[in-house]
């Protein structure tokens, strides 16, 4: 049956299920008075979609609240272990992979290293297989169970059609790697089992929108800086985020040489990679062997010494000279989206911290229009060094709340042609 606007009637219970769950998982416990009053829909659709929601073991009564001179009513919550998801972040350093349940507490992680080997297609793609099969063994979750893996990667996600997704990531030398197909080539996962793959600044964005700086925020900009740079566009238009390449934005013609190959990139001078060629250049002296989140440890020591020591001059002018070309960046995207909010994350910016950021907002908003600098709000991300991960496990959960609540497996069993005409005509 159809109505208005072209839906059928399962479209409007498909909607009315997602519009429950939603509420609920953001918001609840709620009785069912309270979730028509939030949902704007009618009691008696809130009756039946939250008895089928019992029934699917998605939902659960969670004891109850007086009323205005009525019995008291009884309230319901999402169970957290009616569903699974795996985040995954194709980091700079490692692979970190990590399952959780359908309220993204966490049950299990491993971590890969990435070495001399870099990002190695072969190498990443072991990494992920055997991290996927290492926290579900961990936590004793069955792959079948599972709503789908997120993963996080650099560079610009292709659609692949029938092979899945293609990641085009010029800086650590991928071009059009078919990861999907890579991934299910041993079939560890059941083909019903979906990957969801994008670029790890928008699963950044992702996460620090759901649940971190960005709540309540009608439009952002979440940047990455990591070893490179990022940024992640969330509007009105865009609701899940736009990746945007921001690291290769030209600021300075025939300038340093960029990971991507072009001259003058922004990721060439406010990247943690660029950064700390910068201070090898001048004179720094990283510890032996040292790995990036180490070195940059030890610029910033040497920059802003805790024990009332003196500031090394070379450091402390690298980072200088670092917060104002991220500063001139940010300004970028503040004339160019006029955003609420812009929210610095990534383990680079999350290490160098509060303090840095003061200095990249000061240069920021000195580049920046009056206008869109005087509404602009300019912040650390909250959710720490695990955003990625978290942004990448909720590919798989907006999925699963855009189906109503149906699992991929559900969703996925073909019908006869009748069957599907009938139950749209009888739904």
């Amino acid at each position: 049956m159809v109505v208005r606007g072209g839906r059928t009637v399962r479209d409007l219970r498909r909607e009315s299920r997602a519009a429950v769950l939603q509420r609920l998982y953001f918001d609840g416990p709620m009785s069912r008075h309270a979730l028509g009053s939030a949902t704007g829909l009618s009691s008696g659709s809130i009756s039946n979609v939250a008895a089928e929601l019992l029934a699917d073991g998605l939902l659960e009564e969670a004891g109850s609240v007086d009323s205005d001179g009525g019995r008291p009513r009884t309230l319901l919550r999402v169970v957290p272990g009616s569903a699974h998801m795996i985040g995954v972040d194709v980091g700079e350093t490692r692979v970190r992979v990590e399952l959780f349940d359908l309220t993204l507490t966490e049950l299990a992680r491993v971590e890969r290293p990435l070495t001399s080997s870099g990002y190695d297609v072969d190498v990443v793609v072991g990494h992920v297989r055997g991290g996927v099969a290492e926290v579900l063994r961990t936590a004793g979750t069955a792959a079948g169970d599972l709503l789908g893996v997120g993963i996080g990667v650099p560079g610009i996600v292709e659609p692949g059609g029938a092979e899945g997704a293609l990641v085009h990531g010029q800086t650590v030398g991928w071009d059009a790697v078919p990861l999907e197909r890579l991934l299910r080539r041993t079939g560890e996962l059941p083909p019903q089992v979906p990957y969801f793959i994008d670029n790890g600044a928008k699963t950044l964005g992702q996460a620090e929108m759901w649940f971190g700086a960005g709540r309540g925020a009608r439009n952002a900009v979440v940047v990455l800086f990591g070893s490179g740079v990022g940024a992640c566009l969330v509007t009105e238009d865009a609701e899940q985020g736009r990746a945007v390449e921001w690291g290769h934005l030209t600021v300075r013609v025939r300038g340093r040489r960029c990971r991507c190959g072009a001259r003058g990139c922004l990721e060439a001078y406010a990247g943690a990679e660029a950064l700390l060629a910068r201070w090898r250049e001048a004179g720094g002296r990283p510890s032996a062997g040292a790995d990036e989140e180490t070195a940059l440890t030890e610029l910033l020591a040497a920059a802003r010494p805790g024990d009332g020591g003196e500031p090394d001059p070379v450091a402390s002018e690298i980072l200088a000279e670092t917060a104002e070309f991220l500063g001139a960046g940010l300004s970028d995207l503040v004339n160019l989206f006029q955003p609420e909010r812009v929210l610095v994350g990534g383990w680079a910016g999350l290490q160098l911290g509060a303090a840095f950021l003061e200095e990249v907002r000061g240069h920021a908003l000195a580049h920046a229009l009056a206008y869109p600098a005087g509404r602009v709000d300019i912040r650390l991300g909250r959710l720490g060094p695990d955003a990625v991960t978290v942004g990448a496990a909720i590919l798989p959960l907006a999925d699963f709340f855009g189906r109503g609540g149906v699992p991929p497996a559900v969703q996925q069993v073909s019908s006869p042609a009748w069957r599907a005409a009938l139950d749209g005509r009888l739904a």
